[in-house]
């Protein structure tokens, strides 16, 4: 009895093995920095979708950009709540992106 109650305590202790990436959560504005020193993240923009961290759509308006992969790319500072830059070697980069056209698509690659 005690075996089991051990193995049923210990299966909701074991941490989540799927647990995502914090860039998976990304929404909302985004602006380009170009100093380094001000970034969030590094990103490398993938030019295949099948070797991207994440796919991202490119919202029209802020206030649809409300689903993680979903950015609106903004030029006021003042209003981006996330800020990229972009590198050129994949090594350099915090996570990978490639831009979709369909927003159901949206999201990190890794969760499908």
């Amino acid at each position: 009895m005690r075996l089991i109650f051990i193995l049923i305590l210990g299966f909701f202790l074991v941490p989540d093995l799927k647990a995502q990436p914090a860039y998976c959560q990304l929404s909302g504005a985004v602006f380009v920095e170009k100093d380094p020193a001000k970034v969030q993240y590094r990103v490398f923009l993938e030019p295949s979708e099948s070797f991207a961290d994440m796919l991202v759509f490119q919202a029209s308006n802020a206030l649809f950009a409300d689903k993680p992969g979903n950015w609106f790319f903004t030029d006021a500072r003042a209003q981006a709540n996330i800020f990229i830059m972009f590198v050129k070697e994949r090594s350099q980069a915090d996570f990978s992106i490639h831009y979709t056209e369909t927003e159901s698509f949206a999201g990190c690659q890794s969760l499908r």
